[in-house]
C-alpha cells in the first residue's frame, strides 16, 4: 500500500515523481479494495461476473475436459446488488440535503444533491468515493480511477492520484493531487511521461487585458486537502461483501433450472448394442436428432427408443425463494413484496423498514462526516439532515391526524393531509380557499 509518507520520500525530482505516479497506479490497481470494486461494479451493471464466466464441459470416458457445446447454457443474471444499493442510497439522500441556511445550496453548487447521490452510489459499490472541492462545486471520483494516500500517522488523506485512459491503446492521464496544489502528467503510447501541466494552486486569480488576454497573475489553496472520502459503511468495504456469495448461487441455481427445462423439453434417447460409441458420440447423435429429427443408427441390432422426462422443480423453487429471503436478510434490504401483497397497518410498514433504517443510520453517519468535510474546505457553516423516503399507509395516516384534529390547526392539519396524497404545494390555495368560503358562509348568516 502507497502512502502519503512514500510521496514526502520522493522529493521534487520531476522524473522521480512522475515515476512513483506510475508505480502507485500500478500498485493500486492491485489491491484487495480494487478488485473487489471491479466485481461490484459489474455486478452493479447487471453483470455477474461467475455466472458470465461459468462454462458447462462434458468428460470422455479417458476422463478429459470438453466444451459442452450442445446442451442449453443460460446465463440469467440477478440485479439483487443493484437493487440493494439503489434503494439503500435512495431512502437517505433521494430527496436531498435539507439546510439550515437557504444560501448553503447555492454557496455549494446547483447539482450537489445528484453530486452527492453519486457520490453516495460509488461509496456503496466500491467501499469509498471521493468529493472534491473544486472552488464553487464538488467533482466526484471513485475509486477505480482514484489512488487515496494516507497519512500513516493519523490515517488522514493528504494527497491523491486520479488516473484515466480511454483503452490500452491511447495516452494515460493522471492528476497528483496535494495540499500546495495539483498536477498533471501524461504517458503518450510508446514515449515517457511528460508533465502536462505545471504545479498550481487551487484558487487561481486571473485578470483580462487586450494585450495578453487571460492571464494567471496568482493563486491560494485551502487550509486542508480538498479531497475528502466518503465511505459506504463503518467497515469501508463494497457492499457486495458478504452477498456475492449469495447473489452468485442464486444465478447459478436459477440458470441452471432454465438449462434442465430446455433441456427436457425434447426428447432423450437410449441406444442398445451401441457399446462403441463413447460420450461425444452420443452428444453428437443427440445434436443430430436435435437439428434433422432424425438419426440412422448403423450398428447390426442396434435400435434407440425415445423417451421423455419431468423436470423435479418444487426442492429448485423453495431454495430460490428460501435464498431471496436470506439475500434480503443479509443486505438489511426492505422487501416490498411483504407489504404489498395485502393491506398491512402502520406498525407492520415500520417493521418491516427497521432493518433498513438500522443500516441507513450507519450510512448516515459516513455521509455527514463527508459533508462536514466538504463545508470545513469551502468555508460553510450550516448543519444538513436528510428526510427518508418511506411507504405508509396513507388512509391510516390520515385517520390518526383527524383523530388529533380538535389539538392542531387548520393550517398544520392541511399540509399533513396534502402531504399525505402527494399534493403538497396545493397547501397555500388549500388555505385561501378554506378562508374565503368561511368569509362567505358568515357573511351570508350575519344577513339572514
Amino acid at each position: 500500500m502507497i502512502t502519503y509518507q512514500d510521496l514526502l520520500q520522493v522529493g521534487e525530482s520531476d522524473k522521480d515523481r512522475m515515476q512513483f505516479v506510475q508505480n502507485a497506479i500500478t500498485l493500486h490497481k492491485k489491491t484487495d479494495l480494487y478488485l473487489t470494486a471491479q466485481d461490484a461494479y459489474q455486478y452493479d451493471s447487471k453483470k455477474n461476473v461467475t455466472i458470465i464466466n461459468y462454462k458447462k464441459l462434458l468428460y470422455t470416458i479417458a476422463g478429459e475436459a470438453v466444451p459442452d457445446n450442445y446442451s442449453a447454457n443460460y446465463k440469467i443474471t440477478s440485479a439483487f446488488f443493484n437493487r440493494f444499493v439503489l434503494q439503500e442510497n435512495q431512502y437517505l439522500i433521494g430527496n436531498g440535503v435539507t439546510w439550515k441556511e437557504d444560501s448553503t445550496g447555492d454557496l455549494l453548487g446547483a447539482d450537489f444533491d445528484s453530486k452527492l447521490q453519486k457520490l453516495g452510489h460509488d461509496a456503496l459499490v466500491g467501499g469509498v468515493s471521493f468529493g472534491f472541492w473544486n472552488l464553487d462545486h464538488v467533482d466526484n471520483f471513485n475509486i477505480l480511477e482514484f489512488v487515496p494516500l494516507y497519512d500513516e500517522e493519523d490515517g488522514a488523506l493528504k494527497a491523491g492520484i486520479r488516473f484515466w485512459q480511454m483503452d490500452s491503446t491511447k495516452p494515460l492521464r493522471a492528476t497528483l493531487y496535494e495540499m500546495d496544489g495539483y498536477t498533471d502528467y501524461i504517458w503518450r503510447i510508446g514515449e515517457e511521461g511528460q508533465i502536462l501541466h505545471d504545479k498550481r494552486a487551487y484558487v487561481l486569480k486571473v485578470k483580462e487585458s487586450p494585450a495578453d488576454g487571460e492571464v494567471i497573475y496568482d493563486g491560494e489553496n485551502y487550509p486542508t486537502f480538498p479531497i475528502i472520502p466518503m465511505y459506504g459503511n463503518p467497515q469501508r468495504q463494497s457492499e457486495l461483501v458478504g452477498l456475492r456469495e449469495g447473489i452468485d448461487a442464486y444465478d447459478l441455481i436459477k440458470s441452471g433450472f432454465a438449462n434442465d427445462i430446455d433441456d427436457a423439453s425434447m426428447i432423450y434417447w437410449t441406444i442398445n448394442n451401441a457399446g462403441g460409441m463413447d460420450d461425444v458420440d452420443l452428444v453428437d447423435f443427440i445434436n443430430h436428432m436435435k437439428r434433422v429429427k432424425a438419426a440412422v443408427v448403423s450398428e447390426d441390432g442396434a435400435s434407440a427408443e425415445s423417451h421423455t422426462i419431468d423436470v423435479p422443480y418444487n426442492s429448485r423453487e423453495a431454495l430460490l425463494e428460501r435464498l431471496r429471503s436470506d439475500l434480503y436478510e443479509d443486505a438489511m434490504a426492505l422487501d416490498t413484496k411483504s407489504i404489498a401483497d395485502g393491506a398491512v397497518t402502520a406498525t407492520q410498514i415500520k417493521a418491516a423498514y427497521e432493518p433498513l433504517n438500522n443500516k441507513a443510520d450507519m450510512y448516515e453517519y459516513c455521509v455527514l462526516d463527508f459533508i462536514k468535510g466538504i463545508l470545513s474546505v469551502a468555508g460553510i457553516e450550516d448543519e444538513p439532515t436528510f428526510t427518508r423516503s418511506v411507504i405508509i399507509n396513507t388512509q391510516e395516516e390520515i385517520t390518526n391526524i383527524l383523530q388529533a384534529a380538535e389539538y392542531l390547526s387548520s393550517e398544520y392539519l392541511t399540509e399533513k393531509i396534502l402531504t399525505l396524497l402527494g399534493d403538497a404545494n396545493m397547501v397555500e390555495d388549500v388555505e385561501k380557499q378554506k378562508m374565503l368560503e368561511e368569509s362567505q358562509r358568515y357573511g351570508t348568516a350575519g344577513e339572514e
